[in-house]
């Protein structure tokens, strides 16, 4: 194999076809799905005209957990992610991040379809329920496995394509929107009380989760260690910079109370009549499309990591020869979520799904003094502050979440205990 070749492959066959454009949009398809098509009409009639400044609020605190967690994220060029940040504490650690986050990612993506689901009968309403719904959920589901298993390069060009036909729609709606009542914009008149922002923090947190996307294929990212801190934190920046003019349109065109269930497609109603209402209604489908894609491209390779280490079956890990991807992985994903999102047995899973996100950042961050000291020189001051900070604002953010979610999560890590015992006991034998 020629030094060009070599350079081409990742870990174990796979080749580094994303680069800094995919790993941006893998990271902003995981936070952009359905949320900002539901968040509007809630935030205003809470928040009124400082609902657009929530997202810049918040988006400055995601940032205080995704700055460190981006340094962790730049000493691992291979796949895995959370799996691989786990590992620096041991292989317990490692399968309890790599489960948790499995199942985070899993729920989020049955519960996507489903909602694609609900929006794509808007268009056709016998796709509301029974069988036509279960058709299309597996024929969607169906074609994004198909996609990521014939190659990385195939995938990313499909998220490139999703990213533009869900984002441009968004942005033209919001500019003329706010072009149209340009002089309802207002400045707030006063802050709100810290406890109804504190009751609104795992809503709008919500909206941000799913940055980590870009950091589990590592294995397939060209340059990595810079790639992927690069596009985590551009895409952080660019999220809460859309949800902030989309927010804000909103408010400057709508009054509160208004929007019903789909309040961003009543804007577009608002703004350019039947024809804008269709033009959201088609951008949330392809929200939810790339919301969906990107999810499929990273989650596998978290069960390919955890096989890797042995901590799963090695069917998991094996890699496809004609397409170079972990092509069982993301089969394995494909089928399970399937039947999940069909079935709807994730909803009892999907009240665990931030709170598990949660604790994944906050070990993923614990890792970084240890890495520091195998990997450069000692940590400073302010890295140490800047981990304090990504503590706290995961720690107050936990705090908001209700008893059935710490209920599950905890039932959540004793199930991963028990098939971390399985699978040792299997080495063993």
């Amino acid at each position: 194999m020629g030094e060009r070749a070599a350079a081409d492959k990742g870990e174990k066959g796979l080749r580094r076809d994303i680069g800094f454009a995919g790993s941006a949009f893998l990271s902003f398809n995981g936070v952009v799905g359905a949320g900002i098509f539901a968040l509007p009409a809630t935030l205003y009639a809470q928040f009124g005209l400082f609902s657009p400044w929530l997202f810049p609020l918040f988006g400055l605190l995601v940032l205080v957990v995704a700055v460190p967690f981006a340094r962790v994220a730049a000493h691992f060029p291979a796949s895995g992610g959370p799996v691989a940040y786990g590992a620096t504490f041991g292989p317990l650690a490692s399968f309890q991040l790599g489960w948790l986050y499995y199942v985070a990612r899993t729920t989020a993506l049955a519960a996507n379809a489903n909602v694609f689901a609900t929006y794509l009968a808007a268009f056709w309403p016998p796709l509301v329920a029974g069988v036509p719904r279960a058709l299309t959920i597996a024929a969607l589901i169906g074609l994004l496995t198909l996609v990521n298993i014939v190659g990385v390069k195939r995938a990313i060009r499909l998220l490139d394509a999703l990213t533009l036909l869900k984002a441009a729609p968004l942005v033209v709606m919001a500019l003329a929107g706010l072009a149209m009542a340009a002089a309802a914009i207002e400045l707030p008149r006063a802050l709100p009380p810290l406890g109804e922002v504190e009751v609104a923090a795992l809503l709008v947190l919500y909206a941000f989760v799913g940055f980590e996307n870009s950091v589990v294929p590592a294995g397939e990212t060209e340059d990595p260690r810079r790639t992927i801190p690069r596009a985590l934190l551009a895409t952080i920046v660019a999220t809460a910079t859309l949800y902030f003019v989309v927010q804000l349109a909103y408010v400057a065109a709508m009054a509160p109370g208004e929007g019903g269930d789909a309040p961003l497609v009543a804007f577009g109603g608002e703004v350019a009549g039947p024809a804008g209402a269709a033009i959201l209604t088609a951008a949330a489908l392809f929200s939810l499309a790339g919301n969906l894609s990107a999810n499929m491209t990273a989650t596998p390779r978290a069960t390919f990591a955890l096989a890797g280490e042995g901590l799963l079956p090695g069917w998991l890990g094996q890699v496809s020869a004609r397409f170079a991807t972990p092509a069982n992985s993301i089969l394995f994903l494909g089928l399970l979520s399937a039947l999940l999102a069909i079935s709807s047995s994730f909803v009892w899973l999907a009240v665990a799904s931030t709170l598990a996100r949660l604790i994944v950042y906050s070990v993923s961050i614990a890792a970084l003094p240890r890495l520091r000291r195998r990997d450069g020189p000692p940590m400073g001051a302010g890295t140490w502050l800047m981990m304090a900070g990504a503590f706290a604002v995961c720690l107050w953010a936990a705090l908001q979440s209700e008893w059935s979610s710490w209920r599950m999560l905890i039932l959540l890590i004793a199930a991963g205990a028990l098939l971390y015992a399985l699978a040792r006991r299997r080495q063993a034998a």
